[in-house]
């Protein structure tokens, strides 16, 4: 294609045939157009000549620089690569049923859902997520929950051409507010909640929201299926204008009717028979919100109750690992204080005996929600034992610190053991018959990061090999 015809608004010096798209200067190739993306760190402006020595023949800019190729100048070149990659790729996202979830909480689970839903319903179907990105039988690590554009384009360009009929995505607030969903059209998006995260990349809990609402603000979603038992979900609902569902109070369109039990959700949404192995009152929630998108989706009611009742594991989502100990022992992703706070109050219910919660928080993420996770566990726990998650570039031991003066509040028992392996191997050692080991934060994650190495590193994994190394087999 053209420049020209690929960047139709912007201000052209020169025309070029384009073959490819590239953001980064190391992957680029002959006949790439090259984006030179403003960074918070680095400028792509400043490797646009080593781009074009790679074989860039164009570049999309804020400015016009002096490299002797063709250049298309934008107001923003973020949003322009949603734009112009959408061009590029034949506007995927028209040719599927595309179903986005965004919020804190729940994004990956409903994913998982609606994956089982669309197979129960015979369609091909393609995820795009926090754990992975899959279609039939192609599996893609996720680097990030949202991909970049042009990867997000091109990823949904090989899943039309595949013959998918069916993508469930999460929409990070990250890639909503850098615009790398510009360009895709959902046929429903929905709005699972909104609590304390991400306040080291928004600024504050406005703007996180801001970023949220973004996927309901008419340029990207036909309808939408909206948690009004958030008080966010609430507010979004007010300005909202497309054809919306509502779940999560007893006013909503969508109401679960049942019980949750040790076992599992058994009840009716309406004519939707649930009846899943899923524990805990938020995963009604995330099956609400499944439902409603599946029925936006134009799913009929016998195949969303067929998805749900056949999706027993979610990776790191309270996944269960069985090494033969006589207690319970489940991983979660819970890395935010209301997902901890759920985690921890789901454990309580399936323990007779103690609940022991083994977590940590992440670095250069948002410190103030290191007090709110600690207090989240204590105040439910037994005994929480606080430890590392991915230190990244900050002190592993200072992180803990911020930690304890939560947990000190919550009023429940708590030691720290700063290394993760031998805070889990520690949790499993003092587990009996009847109680629960939680171990929170990292979930289907497989490496842990600190400021300049990942090393392996499986919550699973290690619990496996803390039990057999102990005497608690069964």
């Amino acid at each position: 294609m053209r420049l020209s015809a690929l960047a139709p608004g912007a201000e052209l010096r020169g025309d070029a045939d384009i073959t490819g798209l590239a953001y980064d200067d190391r992957v680029v190739r002959a006949g790439d157009l090259f984006f030179c993306v403003p960074g918070l760190v680095v400028d792509g402006h400043d490797f646009a000549a080593r781009a074009v020595d790679k074989g860039a023949v164009a570049l999309v800019v804020e400015r016009f620089l002096d490299v002797d190729v063709p250049q298309a100048r934008v107001t923003a070149v973020r949003p322009a690569m949603g734009e112009v990659a959408a061009r590029f790729f034949g506007h995927p996202s028209g040719e599927l049923t595309v179903a986005g979830v965004t919020g804190t909480n729940g994004k990956t689970t409903v994913t998982y859902l609606l994956e089982s839903i669309g197979r129960a319903a015979g369609l091909e179907t393609g995820v795009i997520s926090t754990i992975s990105r899959r279609y039939k039988g192609t599996e893609l690590p996720a680097p990030r929950t949202t991909p970049e554009a042009i990867d997000l384009q091109r990823l949904l360009r090989e899943m039309a051409d595949a013959g998918v009929d069916f993508v469930a995505m999460e929409a990070a607030s990250d890639g909503l507010a850098q615009g790398r969903l510009i360009g895709t059209r959902f046929a429903s998006a929905g709005f699972t909640n909104l609590t304390q995260d991400h306040l080291n990349t928004h600024g504050s809990m406005e703007a996180y929201f801001e970023a949220k609402a973004l996927l309901f603000d008419g340029s990207y979603a036909d309808r939408a299926v909206i948690n009004v038992g958030d008080p966010y979900g609430v507010r979004l609902r007010e300005c909202v204008t497309c054809d919306v569902l509502t779940y999560g109070t007893g006013g909503a369109d969508l109401v679960f009717d049942g019980e949750i039990t040790a076992t599992g959700i058994r009840g009716t949404v309406g004519s939707v028979e649930v009846a899943s192995p899923l524990v805990g009152r938020h995963n009604v929630d995330n099956c609400l919100c499944a439902i409603g998108i599946a029925t936006q989706c134009r799913i009929d009611a016998g195949a969303i109750a067929r998805g749900i009742a056949t999706l027993d594991v979610i990776p790191g989502r309270l996944e269960r690992v069985d090494a033969g100990q006589p207690f319970l022992a489940l991983v979660d992703y819970a890395h935010t204080p209301d997902a901890l706070d759920h985690a921890v109050r789901t454990c309580r219910e399936l323990a007779t005996g103690r609940l022991i919660v083994v977590f940590g928080c992440g670095g250069d993420r948002d410190r103030a929600k290191r007090p709110l996770m600690g207090e989240a566990s204590s105040r439910v726990a037994d005994l929480t034992i606080i430890t590392s998650d991915n230190p990244r570039s900050e002190d592993p031991e200072a992180i803990v610190r911020e930690i304890e003066p939560g947990a000190k509040r919550g009023g429940g028992a708590y030691t720290t053991i700063v290394d993760r392996e031998d805070a889990i191997r520690d949790a499993v050692t003092q587990a009996r018959d009847g109680d629960v080991v939680l171990v929170a934060g990292k979930g289907h994650e497989q490496g842990q990061q600190f400021a300049d190495r990942t090393v392996p590193f499986d919550d699973r994994d290690v619990i496996r090999r803390a039990v057999e190394g102990s005497t608690c087999r069964s």
